[in-house]
């Protein structure tokens, strides 16, 4: 059996949550190859050296400046992203005549499927947040994923069939189609660190190497702008922090303060051995980290990335719920991020 998969490059949570998926067709024998733009190749490199890795056009995603923008960047962009989708198209279409794959796997990326394949979609999001304002909207939304989704034969679901599981609405929908809805499968929880093997890292009660651990991710110029300013608040703050960038591949570092430890990238026993060692998290709430720190049970303050409602909705729910605690990006300060983390003592179990 030969697989291709193909994760969207809007930051590197697409790929990541591939791992264990990818861990499990190779399992089952299958023969596997990753379709990669941007840093995913870097990144698949450190997991997977031995797999073959097929260079395909990517979205190239770059957020506006301001998170109040988002909106009028998605209806200026959209012909762009039309456009991308109707050439993964033809990419799709192309490897699997030329190269005979028998599953065309795809992590977001609509127009990843390919005639004579059984394609299978990967997606939390069958319902796509809108903001507040144009909440009323979001029925439209849900159509809309689901005339995309339509093209594929299995829908896979990484969370809990049960509401609210971890993405609450965003991964429950109830449709009208009923042969539609049979497509849709609850996978559960996708992360590369596997709760059978989090004992193996340092245990919850060890003295903790790191204050605090900032994980950095999603496109630019948003990343840069997290970076900044968590490195001005950290600075402030007495103790050993570190910043785990989120940028595989890159060799260089910044010159920072010599209590702030860099790391431009690390592999995965390496990045949860990180998180254990660190008695606060903070980074965005987006889907596919929430799924890593649950299995590495750690205490997040999570900053949702401006303009992203996705996220906005995710870091609400899951502060709600106990989880975690929010911030949003322009309230990051020493000040704030030593109350938020004391009140991360305290939360619900």
């Amino acid at each position: 059996m030969k697989i291709l998969v193909a994760p969207l490059d809007w930051g590197l949570g697409h790929a990541t949550r591939t791992i264990p998926v990818i861990r499990n067709f190779l399992r089952q024998g299958a023969t596997v190859d990753l379709a990669v733009s941007g840093r995913e190749a870097a990144l698949y490199q450190s997991e997977f050296p031995e797999l073959e890795q097929i260079n395909i056009s990517g979205y190239n995603i770059r957020y506006p400046e301001r998170g109040f923008e988002m909106p009028f960047w998605l209806f200026k962009n959209y012909r762009h992203i039309r456009r991308v989708i109707r050439a993964e198209h033809q990419i799709a279409e192309n490897l699997k005549r030329e190269r005979g794959y028998d599953i065309l796997f795809s992590d977001n990326r609509f127009g990843f499927w390919a005639a004579g394949a059984k394609n299978i979609y990967m997606t939390h999001q069958l319902r796509i947040a809108f903001p507040q304002a144009f909440s009323a909207f979001e029925k439209i939304g849900v159509e809309w994923h689901q005339s995309q989704m339509k093209k594929f034969d299995e829908i896979w679901v990484p969370d809990y069939a049960e509401f609210p599981g971890l993405a609450g609405k965003l991964s429950h929908v109830e449709y009208a189609d009923e042969n539609f809805a049979k497509k849709i499968r609850y996978i559960g929880p996708q992360s590369r660190f596997s709760k059978e093997n989090a004992d193996k890292f340092t245990s919850e009660n060890a003295q903790k190497k790191f204050r605090f651990l900032a994980l950095l991710s999603g496109p630019e110029p948003m990343r840069t702008a997290f970076e900044n300013a968590l490195l001005r608040a950290f600075s402030k703050i007495a103790g050993q922090h570190a910043i785990i960038r989120g940028l595989p591949g890159e060799k260089n570092l910044p010159q920072t303060s010599s209590h702030i430890t860099l790391f431009n990238h690390l592999e995965t026993a390496d990045f949860a051995n990180a998180v254990k060692n660190a008695k606060w998290v903070i980074s965005r709430p987006g889907y596919s980290t929430v799924m890593d720190m649950v299995n590495l049970s750690a205490k997040c303050i999570f900053v949702p990335t401006p303009g992203q409602t996705e996220q906005v909705y995710l870091g609400n729910s899951l502060q709600q719920a106990g989880f975690a605690k929010l911030l949003t990006q322009h309230e990051i300060s020493a000040v704030s991020l030593l109350n938020t983390a004391r009140k991360l003592e305290t939360r619900k179990k």
